[in-house]
């Protein structure tokens, strides 16, 4: 295995003015670009294939096959979409990563549009991230400038446009289907499917949907080969990851270590726990996956890992919480996210999230039964996998998980809330 310690995705970053061309050509910038035009597309997809790349984004799904499903030939236009709308509360990768280099997503974007036949590609910016969408287009512009972007990229007949788009700040549009409508000009929902994006994605057209650190990985692939690869992390979940580490930690922030790193090493990395306090509970991908404890210091952060373990890899958002911390509490205020963020076209995700939201504030108030667990859990079984995206069910994640592990926390709140109206009621006797 690499020194796990090696950075590749990040090792750039600290660069003096490493969001410029000239740093990123002087750092074997746009190299990638010319090795991989020299070969056919289809050599490249076999390429992402033999590497393992997995995506990114939180589904982990094969790149170098959901490459393979775009149609080989060109008798439509085919688009390459980045999702860089990057909203999952305790994700922060994606816009660190194209501030510090916005050129290795660039490059990958023209070799990944090249392998799948694409003329015009678009990164699709939450709208809030104003600095990293003027950094992009600077970085276009630069790319255009140079040659690399346009008509006949590097003398060789291909011809691409890179468009940088601005979302308007939804979280429901990290949702590919319902990026591909914003992206077309209408409210940001997402489709049924079938069919596929790779069938009829933006504008009815054959459309792939990557995430940026996916694609930013595949320069570093083309030059180094799928076996460099393979040599990190482990046999399903190969590749180097940015963890984001936020929370009751000493040093918060992007670490970047082979997939399968466990949280007790990342804790080493950034210091451990903030003031000696013990660490409670922890997701290993976002407010979206299931909690994890201190029994699961020790567990593979990969794909496989995570979810033998209970939960999910996601966008490895590793939001890090000590014993000061209440569960009810925290569950509570990632529930009223996601009542606010959804959409509104499923009613399960709609009206579910509303009244999950009104059972936990009532509860964290004092004002709970023991009901109302019983409640929340039948709630949740009616909410998950019932809606067209995965915003419910990451929305009764939390919840599930957190009163598996903590259930005496949430029957704590009904006990003060129990004793509270027996103590009401003997001053109401004692008055009468």
């Amino acid at each position: 295995m690499a020194d796990p310690l090696t950075p590749v995705l990040t090792k750039r970053w600290l660069s003096p003015n490493s969001w410029r061309l000239s740093t990123y050509e002087r750092l074997e910038g746009y190299t990638a670009l010319r090795k991989a035009l020299r070969g056919t597309p289809e050599q490249l997809v076999q390429l992402v294939k033999d590497s393992g790349l997995r995506g990114r984004g939180g589904a982990g799904f094969p790149a170098g096959l959901k490459w393979s499903f775009m149609p080989p030939n060109e008798d439509k236009p085919h688009y390459l979409v980045i999702n860089a709308d990057e909203g999952e509360p305790g994700t922060c990768k994606d816009i660190p990563l194209m501030m510090a280099d916005p050129h290795s997503l660039i490059e990958g974007c023209v070799i990944a549009s090249y392998a799948m036949r694409s003329h015009h590609c678009f990164i699709y910016v939450r709208g809030e991230a104003l600095h990293c969408f003027r950094r992009l287009n600077s970085a276009v512009r630069e790319a255009y400038a140079a040659g690399y972007l346009g008509k006949n990229i590097l003398g060789t007949g291909y011809d691409l446009d890179i468009t940088v788009h601005a979302g308007a700040g939804a979280y429901i549009c990290g949702e590919e289907t319902a990026l591909l409508d914003s992206l077309e000009g209408r409210r940001g929902q997402p489709r049924l499917k079938p069919p596929f994006p790779a069938a009829a994605g933006l504008y009815a057209k054959p459309t792939t949907v990557n995430n940026v650190e996916t694609i930013a990985s595949v320069p570093f692939i083309v030059n180094a080969g799928s076996d460099w690869f393979r040599a990190m992390g482990r046999e399903k979940s190969p590749g180097p990851k940015i963890y984001s580490i936020s929370g009751h930690v000493e040093r918060p922030g992007q670490y970047e270590a082979p997939l399968g790193t466990t949280l007790r090493e990342l804790l080493e990395l950034c210091g451990g726990m903030k003031d000696g306090i013990p660490l409670k509970f922890w997701t290993p991908g976002g407010s979206s996956t299931p909690l994890f404890t201190v029994e699961h210091l020790d567990v593979p952060l990969d794909f496989e890992g995570a979810a033998e373990a209970g939960s999910m890899l996601g966008t490895t958002a590793v939001q890090v919480f000590n014993e000061t911390v209440s569960v009810p509490w925290a569950v509570m205020k990632w529930t009223k996210f996601y009542k606010h963020e959804s959409c509104g076209k499923c009613t399960p995700c709609r009206e579910g999230t509303y009244w999950l939201d009104q059972i936990l504030a009532r509860m964290v108030d004092g004002r709970g039964t023991e009901e109302d667990i019983d409640t929340l859990l039948d709630l949740c079984d009616n909410i998950f996998g019932r809606s067209f995206c995965a915003l419910a069910d990451g929305a009764v994640s939390p919840i599930v998980s957190g009163i598996k592990y903590f259930r005496d926390e949430f029957l704590a709140l009904c006990e003060t809330n129990k004793a509270g109206g027996e103590r009401k009621s003997e001053l109401v006797g004692a008055h009468t």
